[in-house]
């Protein structure tokens, strides 16, 4: 049984799918614990809904404490998914994980990623661009922001009549469809 943290900042969405996916289809996969650095997210309903423990953090001690690793080594935590988390995870945390962290991104990187590069923010600057197509990408976490290894990406054409509230729709549906999926061929290997 690997054990999966999902570390989350917002609404939770993508935590509901991946935390539904593995309580109906893989007993091997268990999300143990979801970590919130937002009082009030909406992740924290999502995570009580399933009935599974939440970590709220505290920014000084992610960052300049130990990144909680030995709270999460306590708890058993095999495997890292960062599902809307805003913070850049600590060199601790990602030494203490190596290869074992990853993260989803609203693009096609390595276009678009980046310091300040999420949510409508990227939208907006693929409309601005003219871009054709965006995506997702799934993406192992490293010292940089957007820039670990790419493990899977799919694709969604942008129109000329795309705001970045209905392109920021087209990629829900596509983390959606793959983040959990993707996650369960990662740990299955």
């Amino acid at each position: 049984m690997q054990r999966i943290a999902i570390f989350a900042s917002g609404t939770g969405t993508n935590a509901d799918k991946i935390i539904a996916h593995f309580s109906n289809k893989n007993k091997n996969v268990l999300p143990a614990l979801v970590v919130c650095n937002k009082p009030g997210a909406g992740v924290i309903s999502i995570a009580e809904k399933w009935g599974i423990e939440v970590l709220l953090i505290e920014k000084e001690q992610f960052f300049t404490g130990d990144g909680y690793v030995n709270f999460l080594l306590d708890k058993k935590i095999d495997f890292i998914v960062l599902a809307g988390f805003l913070w850049k995870v600590p060199l601790s945390l990602i030494a203490a994980y190596p290869d074992k962290i990853i993260n989803i991104h609203p693009a096609l990187l390595p276009k678009y990623g980046g310091k300040g590069m999420y949510g409508n923010h990227v939208h907006a600057t693929v409309i601005a661009n003219k871009e054709k197509e965006s995506g997702i990408t799934i993406h192992y976490v490293n010292e940089k922001y957007d820039e670990g290894a790419i493990i899977f990406q799919a694709k969604a054409n942008v129109d000329s009549s795309d705001t970045p509230e209905t392109l920021a729709s087209k990629i829900h549906l596509l983390e959606h469809e793959h983040f959990a999926t993707t996650i369960e061929n990662l740990l299955s290997h």
